[in-house]
């Protein structure tokens, strides 16, 4: 987590904010979009907004926008003095540069700026990550395997602007939320299609990671790709119009472009979880498999998980779940903020 509260006056401040936590400001921003809501009472979110990054110029023009909103007024927005926003991006210092979108901006300046006494900041996966023990049945939906291993590891990835992935890993009756970059990762083809793919993706970038092929980019990219391996001339489509025609059924490009993606993320999902042993189940986050609803299902995804030589029958074991709730990472936002404060306790 990274927060800008720093010496010892910061530290008496945010002491004193213990008392007054709620109503307290969280968030969730990725490349597309910003949401926020205003926290009345642990794990109560009211005026619940998503703004679409590309409207604003920048983060703090957003907020300015959404505090004044007259349902986050009636939510309590002008006695807002903590927040803790999760937003996608590496973390490290005071200066914020998104990975996916042009937004920049200080972390104290912003603190400064809307007059809180605490502003704290952590990775929207691993916001994330932190909400999966507690979110509901209703929420969820699973793609196969059997039921969830207590106290075993817990995988997550998700594919919408990039590709974020994360796990919670149990350490006694707490889990412990990993801060991870996983989605730039190297690409891993699995069969002769997606080595030659890799192999003209290669001729363009210098590193071809996971989320250049496993995201809204990806779906982008691989449209004009496959397009030209069949010889055809196509122009460029938004991820949302190449998934909006594949669930019309109407064009068999597109539709071929929607498998092509399902079963290289269910690679990727399988390779996580390999990589934590998350006997504790995978869980499917981002905006882009939510809205293939069905199509999702059918496709080769579940297939391509279990695609391990030797460690098939483990991973076949293991239920990936996904995420229905777009307003999920709010939870993980407020157990998180219930940490740091925690921490402050000792000082």
């Amino acid at each position: 987590m990274t927060t800008c509260v720093s010496g010892e006056k910061e530290k008496r401040a945010a002491r004193r904010a213990v008392t007054r936590l709620f109503p307290c400001l969280v968030g969730d921003v990725g490349g597309t979009n910003a949401r926020f809501a205003i926290e009345t009472a642990p794990g109560r979110f009211a005026a619940m907004a998503r703004l679409p990054v590309k409207n604003f110029s920048n983060f703090g023009e957003a907020l300015r926008f959404y505090l004044k909103q007259p349902a986050s007024v009636t939510a309590g927005s002008p006695s807002v003095r903590t927040a803790a926003v999760a937003i996608a991006n590496p973390l490290d210092g005071d200066r914020v540069k998104m990975t996916n979108s042009d937004w920049a901006f200080s972390v104290d300046g912003v603190r400064k700026a809307f007059g809180l006494d605490v502003f704290l900041l952590v990775n929207d996966f691993t916001a994330l990550a932190m909400s999966l023990p507690f979110l509901p049945a209703d929420s969820l939906i699973q793609c196969g395997g059997g039921t969830r291993v207590p106290g075993k590891a817990i995988g997550l990835i998700g594919a919408g602007t990039g590709l974020g992935v994360s796990g919670l890993v149990p350490s006694g009756e707490y889990w412990v939320p990993l801060e991870t970059e996983g989605g730039h990762v190297s690409f891993s083809p699995a069969n002769d299609l997606e080595m030659e793919i890799l192999r003209q993706t290669k001729k363009r970038y210098d590193h071809v990671s996971a989320e250049r092929l496993i995201s809204g980019m990806g779906l982008e990219w691989l449209y004009v790709l496959l397009a030209e391996m069949e010889g055809m001339h196509v122009a460029p489509l938004k991820a949302s119009d190449i998934t909006g025609r594949a669930l019309t059924g109407a064009d068999r490009l597109c539709d071929r472009v929607v498998e092509v993606f399902c079963q290289m993320l269910g690679t990727a999902a399988g390779n996580l979880a390999l990589t934590l042993g998350a006997r504790g189940g995978i869980f499917i986050g981002g905006g882009i498999v939510p809205h293939l609803k069905e199509r999702f299902f059918t496709s080769g995804f579940r297939k391509r998980f279990e695609e391990k030589g030797r460690f098939s029958e483990y991973v076949s074991k293991i239920p990936v779940f996904v995420i229905k709730d777009t307003f999920a990472a709010f939870t993980g936002v407020s157990i998180l903020m219930d940490r740091y404060f925690e921490s402050l306790l000792s000082i």
